[in-house]
């Protein structure tokens, strides 16, 4: 018999059976798939944000110009892919002159630009009122003719693209009422 240190008994590490590491992974997988989707639609949402700004920057024009009993215009810009909300002056559209007040816009002018990233590419790729690309609302928020005439308009549409969308904004002549309709963009 051999006397001295008694022998040891070898210890197991604590660890990770293969099932407990296999149902991680697979946690893991279908958290995965559920989150990539979402990611990459995050294009199409800001594409979506920025037609709902449309929107609300239209009915904004027209309950100010019901608000104020004054004329109101939305001038939109295809090449520059912006509008400018402007206060209707003696009949005249003037939007270097007479924005409307916007104390987030550049020189607190009313002015939206989509051509930051925020909007996810959105495009300005139409507008047509009465033969223009300008909307204006009378002192009662229909849309007429033109600035400075009691002729009622005749409506009209924006068309908005991006993210494979494209979204059509409509102006409802008489009335004014704004609808969004969605096609999807054969790019």
């Amino acid at each position: 018999m051999f006397v001295g240190t008694p022998a040891r008994k070898p210890s197991l590490a604590p660890a990770y059976t293969l099932v407990e590491i296999l149902v991680v992974v697979a946690f893991l997988g279908v958290a995965a798939a559920l989150v990539i989707p979402q990611v990459s639609s995050a294009h199409v949402l800001r594409v979506q944000a920025a037609v709902r700004t449309v929107v609300a920057d239209i009915t904004l024009a027209q309950s100010d110009a019901l608000a104020m009993q004054e004329a109101r215009a939305v001038v939109f810009d295809i090449e520059q892919n912006r509008y400018t909300l402007v206060e209707v002056v003696g009949g005249i559209v003037d939007p270097d002159a007479n924005a409307m007040f916007d104390s987030g816009g550049p020189d607190q002018r009313f002015v939206r630009e989509f051509n930051g990233g925020e909007w996810g590419g959105a495009r300005i790729i139409g507008a047509a009122f009465d033969d223009d690309a300008t909307l204006v609302f009378d002192e009662l928020g229909s849309p007429i003719a033109e600035a400075g005439s009691t002729t009622p308009g005749l409506g009209g549409s924006v068309t908005v693209s991006g993210s494979g969308s494209v979204f059509t904004i409509n102006v409802d002549a008489y009335t004014g009422r704004v609808t969004v309709s969605r096609e999807d963009a054969e790019e």
